[in-house]
């Protein structure tokens, strides 16, 4: 087969894994950058001393992304148990 004429990739599978599905990898993907930030939100909490406003909001979005990490564990354990389809 010539250079000119190679076969273009199938869009479809472009960034996919074998045995992962690009669902199940953004799933655990987001689980990783999620986890960073509870340690990073109580330096913010720090940071704001003598401003309970800015520390409260900090605390608030704390509480929401330990929300969301728990949210994307049970996620990924149910696509595990359903074989990550």
């Amino acid at each position: 087969m010539s250079v000119t004429a190679e076969k273009k990739p199938n869009q479809a599978a472009i960034g996919q894994c074998k045995g992962c599905e690009n669902h199940d990898h953004d799933l655990i993907h987001e689980l990783s950058k999620r986890l960073d930030g509870p340690w990073r939100y109580d330096q913010h909490i720090a940071n704001a001393e003598g401003r309970p406003d800015l520390q409260q909001f900090w605390r608030e979005v704390k509480q929401q992304d330990q929300a969301i990490v728990k949210t994307l564990k049970e996620m990924i354990a149910r696509e595990i148990k359903d074989g990550c389809v």
